[in-house]
């Protein structure tokens, strides 16, 4: 449990901050969370002759133990806020009451969460992944994006997922993406599947300046064999004994033929627009 990270909050990520908050004190200390969000009960008080309230002294040990637990609960919070909130919430004694202040103060109304909903949405569409940037880190920005926009309502489809990641590929990945777009199964295959499925792809993506025909021959491997080339090219109406003379040539004859085959076929199959034919 030492080495679990109290998660911070951030501006503009309260309801992700809020789950792992439950489950990093339900993990770590369990009784502190049910203080948190239960209270504590009542604090003994007492008025004395001055007319002034004073906390009664603990008795019993159980009442130790839950003054204790609404400290700790109280401290948990404190250090998992922003520094420059602490004056604003350290004069509020009940954990409880801490917890639903930070809520008020970090949650949001209903306009302001519109209005994130609509910020992410533009996130959405004008996504890209740029080649510094690369498969790896764009996966996560995106992964990232997919759940902000399904805490605040906004759940995008499996498959408006993976076409627009696909599509928001850099130029270097643009053969197997266009492959990968039009691949059975690729509009129900969950985020991290395809991602994975990319990930085989990545070496011969970044050698693709010495071979731009390799890539777009591993494009057509599935993850199940690796003999469905074979039936990829049969189906395209080229030739296998064609495409390994092609590539044991190293030439583009290949990448040649099987393209003009696609495009060939796509009378009867899903309409490219402009930029998939760039």
């Amino acid at each position: 449990m030492s080495t679990i990270k109290l998660y911070i909050l951030k501006k503009g990520e309260y309801d992700i901050w809020a789950m792992k908050m439950e489950h990093y004190l339900g993990h770590t200390d369990y009784p502190i969370w049910e203080v948190i969000q239960k209270g504590n009960g009542p604090v003994q008080v007492s008025t004395d002759k001055n007319g002034q309230i004073r906390v009664l002294p603990l008795k019993t040990a159980e009442e130790i133990l839950a003054r204790e637990r609404e400290r700790k609960s109280r401290t948990t919070l404190l250090m998992s806020i922003p520094e420059d909130h602490l004056a604003k919430f350290h004069k509020i004694t009940n954990a409880k009451e801490m917890w639903e202040a930070i809520k008020s103060r970090f949650g949001g109304n209903d306009e302001s969460k519109k209005m994130q909903k609509y910020i992410l949405k533009q996130q959405f569409e004008i996504f890209y992944v740029s080649n510094s940037e690369g498969l790896h880190k764009g996966y996560e920005r995106f992964q990232s994006l997919l759940s902000q926009l399904e805490i605040h309502g906004a759940c995008v489809s499996t498959k408006d997922a993976n076409q627009k990641f696909l599509r928001s590929l850099p130029a270097s990945w643009s053969q197997v993406s266009l492959i990968m777009r039009i691949k059975p199964g690729v509009d129900t295959l969950c985020f991290d599947d395809l991602y994975n499925n990319l990930r085989v792809f990545e070496s011969d993506v970044k050698g693709s300046t010495t071979s731009s025909s390799s890539t777009l021959n591993m494009a057509f491997v599935s993850s199940e064999s690796t003999s469905s080339t074979n039936d990829v090219s049969t189906a395209y109406g080229v030739s296998t004994s064609s495409s390994h003379n092609s590539q044991r040539e190293g030439s583009l004859s290949y990448t040649d033929e099987l393209m003009y085959s696609f495009f060939a076929n796509q009378s009867s199959g899903p309409q490219l627009d402009h930029k998939d034919l760039e």
